[in-house]
């Protein structure tokens, strides 16, 4: 089945017609990884998204599926031993799209600096051990010297510079992981659909939701949708889909915080793999610098946000914040507001009673020095019999209750999650990050089997830990071997090595699929003079995963707009032209559609600032 906007009104027509065992509303990460567990374990799914699909927060992450390594400043065991679990999970599911790199951690001497030498080495250890890396592994964690860290990064700061580590951590697209899940959803019987907007709920004499009004933004027409069970994955419009359920007397939960990533050339600031510090101005920050392709990106900020959740803007003080960490950690690069290439700028959905993030936390409310040296203690006398574990837990109660005084500034609002269901049946998932979207969708499985068994009706979750998402269909344990085994398929179809391997690290297994539209992409690069792999790219993606505008492609599908923008400039007419023919669109139609893409190119490169 062909999932793409030709078969738009086809599939507007099901969504009116049939009445569905699970209407999730939300297209994220989790939306779209309840759509793939929910219509792999055989119910009938629909989901919709206002938007394109992850445009609101799951395509503006800091593209990582993050292990969480700064929650061990709080000795969080639990928490990471959860994150580093899914952040496996996910590498075994989807192994086309995270990748393995060892993240360098330098470390200062600086008031309040997140971690010693001595923390980050234990902290480290417990990781790798949580995370089931041995010591001869090769993404084994080690303590560097202030030399060591010269060596692999020699621009960064030398004043104060005490040393570093390095651990294992993994890169992302995020925007393709939620397609790719998406994808996987409407191959096992689900319908996706975006741009229909959610606008109020219908109730039956019980009092429980039985469908939801919706506007298709493309045609303005109105209809409902009838389901069994409702989800709420809208992250930060969560409270407001909340606000509909005439049942929901609880509290609004979300605390929005804007986070800030911005782009410049490698020749700009250059660093040899990721790199994660504190920000050195005091404020308890933490700021990654992360290379992509011939790109360096840095962030994030972490400020409240109580704007319009759909335009969420890039401001001035969010630029010269990261330029003067940037600057103080790299003094040689020197960046200047017009090095910046592109941008982006995503909310994230904290449940606002939560406690801390691994993310970019500060040190108000969490541990001071020296509870966190005796946790240590205590935790090393547990290991060697010299203290029992009631006593280490009084420990950690103790220290809990001198942390929940503090009042928690945004960036330590917790990535946690929550789901709870409405009297009238609404379940809200809520909060995460995108490393725990899997068992926030298992969870929510979890409540819609209970009402299901409650209805006499049982089905069988699908085992999600090892459920290959679309394009994950091959040896998670030979990444390498199997990208150049898709990438030869390109080769023979006569692209070049470097753009056939490009299109295998998108697509995973789909490969093959994809370069079945070489001939009708031949057509396309030739007619409107673009590169070959970019038609057949473009092609599969109208065809396959929902494209239908210019942005959908270039920022989200493929993310050009933010790490190859100049070569937009070569493409973009192509593009725009390849559109056109495909879905008959009018002068008219294609013109505004360029005056969109236009306008966020013009605030992803801070044109307006």
């Amino acid at each position: 089945m062909k999932f793409t906007y030709l078969n738009r009104q086809s599939t507007i027509k099901s969504l009116k017609n049939e009445k569905f065992d699970l209407v999730i509303i939300g297209g994220g990460i989790t939306g779209a990884g309840l759509a793939m567990q929910a219509a792999a374990s055989h119910l009938k799914v629909a989901l919709i998204e206002m938007q394109d699909f992850s445009q609101g927060t799951s395509s503006r992450s800091t593209k990582l599926v993050h292990g969480g390594i700064r929650y061990l400043k709080q000795f969080d065991v639990e928490v990471v031993a959860e994150t580093v679990a899914e952040r496996a999970i996910i590498q075994q599911i989807a192994p086309h799209l995270p990748k393995p790199e060892m993240m360098l951690l330098p470390i200062y001497d600086e008031e309040d600096a997140t971690f010693t030498l001595f923390r980050l080495g234990v902290a480290m250890e417990l990781y790798d051990s949580l995370a089931g890396i041995e010591e001869t592994s090769p993404y084994a964690n080690r303590i560097l010297s202030k030399e060591e860290v010269l060596q692999i990064q020699p621009d960064i700061s030398q004043e104060g510079l005490l040393g570093g580590g390095l651990y294992l951590d993994y890169t992302n697209k995020d925007s393709r992981l939620v397609i790719e899940n998406i994808k996987q959803a409407v191959k096992d019987g689900a319908i996706a659909v975006p741009r229909l907007k959610a606008k109020a709920f219908n109730y039956d004499d019980q009092g429980r939701i039985v469908s939801v009004e919706v506007e298709d933004l493309l045609t303005s027409d109105g209809f409902s949708i009838e389901g069994e069970v409702f989800v709420n994955t809208t992250g930060p419009w969560s409270d407001q889909v909340r606000e509909w359920d005439t049942s929901d007397q609880k509290p609004a939960q979300i605390r929005p915080t804007k986070g800030v990533h911005l782009v410049v050339d490698r020749s700009k600031l250059a660093v040899s793999q990721p790199t994660y510090f504190d920000s050195g101005q005091k404020d308890g920050r933490m700021v990654f610098v992360i290379p992509r392709d011939d790109k360096t990106y840095f962030g994030t900020t972490d400020t409240d946000y109580q704007g319009d959740l759909m335009a969420p803007k890039v401001d001035q003080l969010d630029v010269d914040y990261l330029l003067k960490v940037i600057n103080h950690r790299f003094p040689e690069a020197a960046l200047q507001q017009m090095d910046i290439e592109s941008s982006w700028v995503g909310l994230r959905p904290l449940i606002s009673s939560n406690g801390f993030s691994d993310y970019n936390g500060g040190n108000n409310g969490s541990l001071s020095n020296e509870h966190f040296d005796y946790l240590v203690k205590t935790v090393q006398d547990y290991v060697v019999g010299k203290k029992t574990r009631q006593e280490v837990e009084r420990t950690v109660f103790e220290i809990e209750q001198q942390r929940s005084e503090a009042v928690l500034t945004p960036s330590q609002v917790s990535r946690g999650s929550d789901l709870w269901v409405s009297p009238a049946g609404l379940i809200t998932v809520a909060g995460g990050k995108l490393t725990d979207y899997r068992k926030m969708a298992e969870g929510a499985m979890e409540q819609i089997r209970k009402y299901f068994t409650d209805q006499g009706r049982s089905f069988e979750l699908i085992n999600s830990k090892t459920y290959p998402v679309s394009g994950g269909s091959f040896n998670p344990h030979q990444v390498e071997e199997a990208m150049e085994r898709f990438a030869k398929i390109g080769r023979l179809k006569g692209l070049s090595h470097d753009a056939a391997l490009d299109l295998a690290w998108l697509y995973g297994s789909n490969t093959e699929r994809v370069l079945d539209y070489i001939e009708e992409a031949k057509n396309y690069a030739d007619r409107y003079n673009y590169p070959l792999e970019t038609a057949v790219s473009l092609i599969y993606a109208i065809e396959h995963e929902a494209v239908y505008t210019i942005s959908d492609y270039l920022t989200r599908r493929t993310a050009y707009s933010l790490f190859n923008c100049q070569e937009v400039n070569q493409i973009l007419t192509g593009v725009a032209k390849t559109l056109q023919g495909k879905f008959l669109l009018s002068k008219e139609e294609m013109e505004q559609q360029m005056a969109q893409y236009e306008l966020e190119r013009s605030e992803q490169s801070l044109g307006k600032l």
